[in-house]
């Protein structure tokens, strides 16, 4: 780690404060002022590159998670929401919530839950930051507060799709499949986000696929990739609805697409493992 430019900053600023307690003559104030302006631009040059810089760190955290993404079991909910807008609060809530985003964004959901907590104690019963302290607590994979978090934004937002498949979500881990049915087709039948739309679908098809009613399963998975073909993961679970229904054929085919749609994918490359086994005669997980 290189050493920090802010006590080099911190003592020039020190010395301009100094100068100015001694600035007598109008020629020494212009001095002070042309430091001054040149000392803010040093500064907000800084302060860009590093705003830069972290754009570009959250750019690798992407890529880290397109590589290190489990296949082990269906995937969260991809995180996604309006950067909050961080305005001047006399209790400083909404700091603590755009900290509590940009953390979530980079991965670090014990960060963001302490956040998060933190803009809640400040300003109890902020919707915004209670949504995002839901979504922290699920892929911290915190299901237990997350529901209860998540209920408690939808007491007062019910048409909001995005916290109802995250609940639906939740339900499905938790193996309660009447509630995340429940709440999955109100969210499909809301409309109201696409990406919600999208989740939703995907959900059910694997609500089905464990409760092995393989027909229904089909039907989402296929929904599901119409309205989102990269979400590759959908065609690995049409794979086993087809399999585990009596049709081989149909479920190495959609492996085959599903593996050609994205060769790099972590789904991409289960759905060619998975042929492979189905081609040498073995069965494919059934979780």
């Amino acid at each position: 780690m290189v050493d920090s430019p802010l006590p080099a900053l911190r003592r020039e600023y020190d010395q301009i404060v100094r100068q100015l307690d001694q600035v007598t003559a109008g020629a020494e104030r212009e001095a002070v002022k042309r430091q001054i302006i040149a000392y803010f631009k040093q500064v907000d040059a800084l302060i860009g590159e590093l705003t830069a810089l972290k754009d570009d760190v959250r750019k690798l955290v992407d890529r880290y998670k397109q590589v290190g993404t489990s296949t082990a079991e269906a995937s969260a909910p991809e995180f996604s929401g309006v950067r909050p807008a961080v305005h001047a609060d006399h209790i400083g809530a909404s700091t603590f919530i755009e900290k509590g985003w940009s953390l979530i964004s980079l991965g670090d959901y014990t960060g963001a839950i302490q956040a998060l907590s933190r803009a809640l104690q400040l300003s109890p019963g902020e919707t915004q930051a209670e949504s995002l302290l839901g979504w922290a607590q699920m892929l911290h994979e915190d299901y237990d507060d997350a529901l209860a978090t998540f209920q408690k934004v939808l007491m007062k937002e019910p048409a909001n799709s995005l916290a109802r498949i995250n609940v639906g979500y939740i339900c499905l881990k938790k193996k309660i499949f009447g509630e995340a049915i429940e709440h999955l087709s109100k969210a499909i039948r809301l409309d109201n986000d696409k990406k919600a739309t999208l989740y939703a679908h995907f959900y059910l098809g694997l609500v089905y696929l464990q409760r092995e009613m393989y027909e229904d399963a089909q039907t989402f998975f296929q929904k599901t990739l119409k309205l989102g073909p990269n979400l590759i993961e959908a065609y690995y679970e049409l794979g086993r609805a087809y399999w585990f229904a009596g049709d081989p054929a149909q479920a190495k085919t959609t492996w085959e697409e599903g593996f050609k749609a994205n060769k790099f994918n972590p789904w991409g490359k289960k759905c060619q493992e998975t042929l492979a086994l189905a081609l040498q005669g073995q069965e494919p997980p059934r979780t």
